[in-house]
């Protein structure tokens, strides 16, 4: 049985492994010592062989005594960037990709440096690698007491898939996955759990972007809508609330989400650039459309996003920031990538004259 308990010092929901008796806080790295009594909720486990998603994970509340955190603040974010190094899923770019997200939060959205959360492979912190529970304790300390006013972020670059869904909740039957870096031993983090935890806690007047560059992405965050845009830039907005009744929206804050592909297809890092440092051709195309004036509106970014990737044999230059000089020098995407980036949301909006802003 899964037991979540509360960090002594800051209050992060913590998932105890069974039997042990101490837990360190990755957050803050305080210790916790479990009582025989501890106080904590048991959650029905996740069975793989059904594929009954049944974790229900109450949403984040405060620290019950003392401060937050110091990382908390009205801007904060979590960054993963996974490459499965030396392993046959090894990806080029996903590292490169969570420096680019640092930079763009840092200096063009003025993100604190200290309210950003990063795991990748590189962090020398075991608590700062990109593990199922690591991920999974990054994305509770995002949302935790949060309130009005937050601007919250979670971007993942890495491997995504899929899975059959026996509930009826998904329009085309496969529940959708990311892959942390043990996900070969302790499994993927199913759409049902990212969104129980990111996106139904939050309280209305906060606002999170997801940006997720993997594949089978595009309902990752299973929100209540996707903006399906033809090339021409035409768009309707699908219904996809599961017909079981359950509900898969916010409590009343704002959630919307760029993927890097539509549910049923892959997505691309721009390895095959030569002499190019790698990074994933979503998250790419996101920060180069901030980067030359297209991040106006959430239509202009999609747009943008969608042209360079659909028409990535095109000329295209080089990126114009300090960051992108420093990690790429320039150019289109090549290789003709088939994907095709999404936009989801809790609620439909018009995205030609809703202004984009983090």
């Amino acid at each position: 049985m899964l037991m979540l308990v509360d960090c002594s010092n800051c209050g992060t929901q913590l998932q105890l492994p069974n039997g042990a008796k101490t837990i360190r806080c990755a957050i803050c790295h305080a210790i916790t010592r479990i009582a025989a009594d501890p106080r904590a909720t048991t959650q029905p486990p996740y069975s793989a062989a059904s594929g009954n998603f049944q974790h229900h994970y109450p949403p984040p509340h405060p620290s019950p005594a003392g401060p937050p955190p110091s990382v908390h603040g009205r801007k904060r974010a979590v960054i993963c960037g996974i490459s499965y190094k030396n392993s046959r899923n090894e990806l080029k770019g996903c590292v490169n990709d969570a420096k680019c997200m640092r930079y763009l939060l840092v200096n063009r959205f003025k993100f604190p440096q200290d309210c950003i959360l990063m795991l990748t492979e590189e962090e020398a912190d075991p608590y700062r690698k990109p593990t199922k529970q690591n991920i999974r304790m990054a994305m509770y300390w995002l949302v935790q007491g949060c309130k009005a006013g937050d601007s919250l972020v979670f971007h993942f670059s890495g491997h995504g898939s899929q899975q059959i869904n026996y509930t009826g909740d998904e329009v085309d039957g496969f529940d959708e996955t990311l892959c942390p870096l043990d996900f070969e031993t302790e499994g993927m983090i199913v759409d049902d759990e990212i969104n129980s935890t990111l996106v139904r806690p939050l309280p209305r007047g906060a606002k999170l972007h997801a940006i997720i560059d993997s594949c089978h992405s595009g309902t990752m965050l299973d929100l209540p809508f996707l903006c399906r845009m033809d090339r021409n830039g035409r768009y309707v907005w699908e219904d996809h609330r599961p017909r079981s009744g359950v509900w898969k929206g916010s409590s009343g804050g704002e959630v919307i989400s760029f993927s890097g592909c539509d549910d049923d297809q892959t997505s691309a890092d721009t390895a095959s650039l030569a002499k190019v440092t790698s990074t994933g051709a979503m998250t790419f195309s996101f920060i180069q459309a901030i980067e030359r004036g297209h991040g106006t509106t959430y239509g202009s970014i999609l747009n943008s996003i969608r042209s360079n990737i659909l028409k990535s044999n095109e000329s295209g230059g080089g990126m114009v920031t300090t960051l992108l000089n420093m990690l790429l020098t320039g150019g289109s995407l090549g290789g003709g990538f088939r994907q095709e980036p999404q936009l989801s949301a809790t609620e439909p909006f018009d995205v030609y004259t809703k202004p984009f802003s983090l």
